[in-house]
């Protein structure tokens, strides 16, 4: 009798729990996943925002590579900027290197763009390397240079053209950089390139704003027997033009005249307001010959009568021969007062009443005011801009000018208004005049 056929095992059922631990499994990966990629997308944000608020082309780009080293973990970064041909290199900004590195490769000359930096010129697309050595472009590293294996290299375009290219190496992990890596900097490139227009837009704005101002200023005159030097530091902001000035000019009964002023504002109307002043107040000079309050009262009723001139202070100064010495013979439109530095080095502020400041009243009148000045006297007259400081009183703003006056008075003049601008103890946000005239030492 034959055999009965057994009949074939029935699968087994899946197990509901295995199958739960494995849906868990691939859930908490892919959300895994996606936690990395919302924090590379959180830090690729937070980089654009560092690089676009630099306003200086170095800063830039350095920041273009550290940030870049941040996103992927990399070791080492470096942005080769191109030459004008767009064939070779004539910077490179690098980060990542420890302080023993940077000694070992002082004396080579930083890379031109031969090897594989040069392959990534030739062909901008974006480039991974996994061991460098072995790439056919490869020249080999020069001595002392830190051995590397891997290279993740990115073309920056500025407005259609190849700007540079970013280059990193190493990455922390150990790992070769992947396709994610290469698409957050590729991103990141594009960025940069915004940023390296816009920051040279600023620089074109803020040079042409400050060229004019200085077009505006005047090269002081030979004031012999007295020596005279002044300086103008524009803010830092783009398109700035201040109205901030000074001049001097002998006068024909051998006096010396000083002048400071401020016109409030920040535009082309503040810049146009202190040309019209400044030109205007020489005029007043030679023709009157009179007491500085005289002067500052007939400028403002000048200007009232055919301008409409914004508010600003001054302060109007002649130094004039006295039996033994000279007298500082000064009036003040609301302006700060002269600091007077003495051979032995004692600061002193001239503090005396101040007028009002031009544009405000022309019915009220200034006072006058005389000092004594010895011979080989300094005295400073400045802008606000040198002083101040939000997080600071005024008053502690003077004393550190006065501290700072006094340390370097014995420099030659231009030396010392220049060294006065250098070390402000303002918070540099404002332009800044200085004006500095000295006594005969005999």
């Amino acid at each position: 009798m034959a055999g009965k056929e057994p009949e074939p095992e029935q699968p087994r059922a899946p197990d509901p729990r295995l199958q739960r631990d494995a849906q868990l499994d691939q859930m908490a990966t892919q959300l895994q996943e996606l936690a990395g990629a919302k924090d590379r997308l959180h830090g690729l944000l937070g980089a654009v925002l560092a690089i676009s608020r630099e306003t200086d082309l170095p800063a830039v780009l350095h920041r273009i590579v550290t940030t870049a080293m941040s996103l992927v973990g990399a070791r080492y970064g470096a942005l080769g900027v191109l030459d004008e041909s767009g064939e070779s290199l004539n910077e490179f900004v690098t980060a990542g290197l420890s302080e023993s590195e940077r000694t070992d490769l002082s004396d080579v000359e930083f890379p031109r763009g031969r090897g594989v930096l040069g392959y990534l010129i030739r062909h901008p697309e974006p480039l991974r390397v996994d061991d460098i050595p072995s790439h056919p472009a490869s020249a080999g590293f020069p001595p002392g240079h830190p051995r590397l294996s891997t290279l993740l290299g990115v073309a920056v375009s500025v407005r259609g053209t190849i700007y540079g290219d970013l280059y990193l190496s190493e990455r922390r992990d150990g790992q070769p950089f992947d396709r994610d890596d290469e698409a957050i900097v590729v991103t990141l490139a594009g960025a940069a390139g915004i940023a390296i227009e816009n920051v040279r837009l600023f620089e074109q704005v803020r040079d042409s704003a400050e060229h004019f101002q200085r077009l505006l200023l005047p090269t002081l005159p030979d004031l012999r027997p007295f020596t005279g030097a002044a300086v103008y530091r524009p803010a830092p902001t783009p398109g700035h033009l201040g109205g901030d000035w000074y001049d001097a000019i002998l006068l024909p009964d051998n006096a010396c005249a000083a002048i400071i002023g401020d016109v409030v504002g920040h535009d082309l109307r503040a810049a146009a307001a202190m040309a019209q002043t400044r030109s205007m107040l020489r005029a007043l000079l030679f023709d009157h010959l009179s007491p500085p309050s005289t002067v500052l009262d007939q400028l403002d009723r000048t200007l009232h009568a055919i301008t409409d001139l914004p508010v600003t202070t001054a302060c109007l100064a002649r130094i004039e021969p006295a039996q033994d010495g000279w007298t500082l013979h000064w009036s003040s439109a609301g302006h700060f007062p002269p600091l007077l530095i003495t051979p032995d080095r004692h600061a002193r502020y001239l503090y005396a009443e101040p007028g009002l400041p031009l544009g405000v009243d022309t019915e009220h009148d200034r006072p006058d005011h005389t000092h004594p000045l010895p011979p080989g006297a300094t005295v400073v007259f400045y802008t606000d801009g040198l002083i101040e400081d939000p997080t600071r009183t005024l008053d502690e703003g003077l004393e550190e000018l006065a501290h700072l006056a006094t340390t370097h008075v014995g420099l030659p003049l231009q030396d010392f208004v220049d060294t006065l601008a250098d070390h402000h103890p303002s918070d540099g946000h404002d332009d800044t005049a200085i004006l500095a005239l000295r006594t005969p030492a005999n």
